[in-house]
């Protein structure tokens, strides 16, 4: 089987959150939150995480409109996953993230660890939510004969 090496990432204006999947590719967790400042100084925290995980694809929720359409908070996340992709020199693929923070609070919440401080463990779950979707959706085009 393959080892999968993706970094999932839900980027916000202020935060983004990162998720990693074990090797399989079957389970994603939230493993960091990155605090933004500029893009010249979140590259380094991004370039950390990409060696030590040996990491060769990011995975970018795409905040899509309820009506399916990309909208300005979307355009601007494009413009920084593209970004990002070429400094880390890693491809780049998007999965619709529409509710994933809200379903991100409600599996905090559910699990007694939400606190409405804590932005960036929201931020952390939503990227975890983001990359096993895209980890589903590999795993079943694959599996599709």
């Amino acid at each position: 089987m393959e080892r999968v090496a993706a970094l999932g990432l839900d980027i916000g204006k202020k935060r983004v959150g990162v998720a990693g999947c074990d090797g399989t590719g079957l389970i994603a967790t939230g493993l960091t939150t990155i605090i933004r400042s500029s893009f010249v100084a979140d590259i380094p925290q991004f370039e950390a995480i990409v060696k030590e995980r040996n990491i060769k694809i990011l995975v970018a929720g795409l905040p899509y409109t309820m009506a399916g359409e990309l909208g300005f908070q979307a355009q601007q996340v494009q413009k920084y996953a593209q970004k990002l992709a070429i400094a880390l020199d890693l491809p780049l693929e998007y999965i619709d993230e529409r509710c994933t923070s809200l379903e991100a609070e409600e599996f905090l919440k559910a699990k007694k660890q939400f606190s409405s401080w804590d932005k960036g463990a929201i931020d952390r779950e939503a990227a975890a939510i983001i990359l096993q979707q895209w980890l589903d959706r590999r795993r079943r085009v694959n599996t599709v004969v």
